[in-house]
């Protein structure tokens, strides 16, 4: 059990971490143009009331003194109050997180189920027609923008030939279910793109190691050598690719969020932005922070887990 000792002191040199993206979000979401109050106040806005608002949210006091209100709630597991909305961020962040966290979940199994079949064929017929097409195919998904990929999603799916609801979240859970199918798949297409080609070109290079040589040496069938020896230890550096773009998969939850209408972190991210509600952008950017942090470490104890070679 020596390989997990990780575990132990990993999440400590998370802290430095999470702080300094606590101060970078603080300082950066500060230095968007407008004032949160008059764009509350909108065309009612008088000095008076601004002041007060500004007053009442403590916007009025120095900005390092500010970060420190922002620590010490977050100490006590809060993280202050909406401007917009009215109520505890932790709450309004918690009504938002389900459609978010299904939305990411359903995306990476998508991703996974495109890209393993892809590597798979790539690699086992490598040079030849199969593994040009697949080259070809994940480069394309590769270069197309989100927001441009789930347009047209939403064209063929949904107009054309109204399979899928064009945008919303449903109540139920079939009707959920629905409604997610096509952002869910505007991410699996991206993600699964970068996923191929790593994991083809470790299956190429599994397939030519001393392990499967030995494998086909006793008489296993090429199927059993694939998918019992090749495929198992191809996995380590997709594992690893897939957490460090956990970031980038949570930048594209933000624009699929927007595009179909979800109600999720990432929507409430970008309005939060808009009306300059400082307290939400700082409490949603931590989460999301969080996430990735806890998501890398995962993904080291996964790595561990699969090759037990590798130490940490």
């Amino acid at each position: 059990m020596h390989r997990y000792r990780f575990v132990l002191f990993r999440p400590l040199q998370f802290l430095p971490v999470l702080f300094g993206i606590s101060v970078i979000t603080f300082i950066l979401v500060r230095l968007i143009p407008g004032d949160p109050a008059r764009v509350l106040l909108g065309t009612r806005s008088t000095p008076t009331a601004i002041a007060r608002i500004r007053a009442q949210y403590g916007l009025d006091e120095p900005i390092w003194l500010q970060y420190f209100y922002f620590l010490q709630n977050l100490g006590k597991g809060e993280m202050g109050k909406s401007i917009l909305f009215k109520i505890d961020v932790l709450k309004l962040i918690l009504t938002r997180i389900e459609p978010t966290l299904v939305l990411v979940l359903t995306s990476v199994i998508l991703s996974i189920l495109i890209a393993v079949p892809m590597a798979a064929l790539a690699a086992r017929n490598n040079g030849r027609l199969a593994d040009h097409a697949v080259r070809i195919v994940s480069t394309l998904g590769i270069g197309f923008p989100p927001f441009w990929l789930a347009l047209m999603l939403i064209i063929l799916f949904s107009v054309k030939l109204g399979i899928f609801p064009v945008s919303g979240y449903g109540d139920t859970l079939l009707d959920k279910a629905a409604h997610l199918i096509l952002p869910s798949l505007t991410i699996a297409l991206s993600l699964s793109a970068v996923l191929t080609r790593s994991l083809r070109a470790a299956m190429i290079v599994e397939l030519q190691s001393d392990l499967a040589t030995a494998a086909r040496a006793r008489g296993m069938p090429e199927s059993i050598v694939f998918w019992r020896h090749v495929l198992p230890n191809s996995l380590v550096p997709t594992i690893n690719l897939l957490a460090v773009n956990i970031g980038w998969l949570i930048g594209g939850t933000v624009v699929v969020e927007t595009v179909f209408a979800i109600p999720g972190m990432g929507q409430l991210l970008v309005r939060a932005i808009f009306s300059r509600d400082y307290m939400v952008v700082q409490g949603v950017a931590m989460v999301f922070a969080c996430a990735t942090v806890l998501v890398n470490f995962l993904a080291d104890i996964i790595t561990v887990t699969v090759d037990p070679r590798v130490r940490l």
